[in-house]
């Protein structure tokens, strides 16, 4: 899979949540749901990588993190705040990208649209 069929499919994941948006934000493809929840990582200031980073319960952050390392980091500027880095440039699972994104959107999103999110949820 190419860089920008990575980019795409995050772009699908994100964009079938409700009300999801996509901007511009510090120069990189980010996603919202009225507040930011997810921004690509398109080699952020010369990164040897494609990711994004992205809103995360807490605790979270530190379970990713210790459990897969070489997918999951602790991004700098957000990851403070318990951000978490995924990479998409390793072939990922995108099954768990797609739960850490929906988690994400959860993290942030207004309870009316954390409701319509489960209320479609087919699981």
């Amino acid at each position: 899979m190419t860089e920008v069929d990575a980019v795409e499919r995050l772009r699908a994941i994100a964009t079938a949540l409700p009300e999801v948006t996509e901007k511009l934000s510090h120069g990189e493809v980010s996603f919202f749901c009225r507040k930011q929840f997810v921004m690509l990582d398109d080699h952020h200031h010369g990164a040897d990588h494609l990711a994004f980073w992205c809103a995360a319960p807490p605790g979270a952050q530190e379970e990713l993190v210790g459990s897969d390392p070489g997918t999951y980091f602790r991004p700098p500027y957000v990851g403070h705040r318990g951000w978490v880095g995924v990479r998409i440039d390793r072939d990922p699972d995108w099954a768990e990208v797609a739960e850490v994104v929906r988690e994400a959107y959860r993290t942030v999103a207004p309870r009316t649209l954390v409701a319509r999110l489960d209320a479609d949820d087919p699981r």
